[in-house]
């Protein structure tokens, strides 16, 4: 059986525009064979951190040597390089903008290109869609087994950027940030265990979150654990602490959405 590398696509080209459907016939003209999955065409419209988020969350699921095409670049046609990185078990082809900074963070083995082997993109090459004319190509060929070294020089000055963290608030209070806000209307903030383990290892007598118009005090381990129409937090799948009702948006009911700001306080 001949060498194939499985591709993935993360972007914010949507589910109504043709942006999907180009690169991927770009792809399947290069490698016919390849194996093609979207993770999402979702990400919010030229919003780096979310797409940083989604591509965190989901790349370890996926087969060792798996192509990675992040294509959230509201940079594009300027200054800002293509990339190839090899991180982990994993390679990303992704705009230098910091959309992979989430991956970098979880991985200790990092090598990153930058792309420059303009017989490997899709020609002529628009200012508009690189995902189209190099991302998609790029990983087509990456996938046929073509050696990353062909594709450009290593580099060290890559963009990345740091996750926002909850900041101390005097003693015993944080205050954090709503991430994102999911499908189901849950609140997904910054807040890991590690930053305050006292709530999840149970040793904190009482809590108070602020969210919006809302206080949450009770941690519940399953969504169906909480009661209809209350706000409860929980540990969500994504490793952070989340803001949720039972069969309803919590974003409405607590008035919050992404970039609000939550409050944590032992009591």
């Amino acid at each position: 059986m001949p060498f194939q590398r499985m591709i993935t696509l993360t972007t914010d080209f949507g589910i109504t525009e043709h942006y999907v459907g180009a690169m991927k016939g770009v792809i399947y003209n290069i490698h016919p064979a390849a194996q093609v999955v979207d993770i999402t065409n979702s990400v919010q419209s030229f919003d780096i951190l979310d797409g940083a988020l989604a591509i965190s969350q989901a790349y370890s699921y996926f087969p060792k040597d798996t192509v990675h095409v992040v294509v959230v670049d509201p940079g594009v046609g300027g200054p800002r390089r293509p990339l190839l990185a090899i991180v982990g078990e994993h390679l990303f082809v992704a705009p230098d903008n910091g959309v992979l900074s989430l991956v970098y963070e979880r991985e200790e083995r990092i090598t990153v290109r930058h792309i420059t082997s303009d017989h490997y993109f899709h020609q002529p090459v628009s200012n508009t869609f690189h995902g189209r004319d190099i991302f998609a190509p790029v990983a087509a060929y990456l996938s046929k087994g073509v050696e990353t070294s062909k594709f450009g020089e290593e580099i060290t000055d890559y963009v990345r950027f740091l996750a926002p963290s909850p900041k101390p608030e005097g003693v015993n209070a944080w205050k954090g940030v709503v991430l994102k806000t999911d499908k189901f209307g849950n609140l997904i903030t910054n807040i890991r265990p590690k930053d305050v383990p006292q709530i999840f290892d149970g040793t904190a007598a009482a809590f108070k979150i602020t969210v919006g118009k809302a206080e949450v005090t009770k941690l519940v381990s399953s969504y169906a654990a909480g009661a209809q129409g209350e706000l409860f937090a929980i540990l969500g799948s994504s490793g952070f602490l989340e803001i949720f009702v039972n069969k309803a948006a919590a974003s409405r009911l607590a008035g919050a959405d992404k970039g609000s700001e939550v409050g944590l306080a032992l009591m």
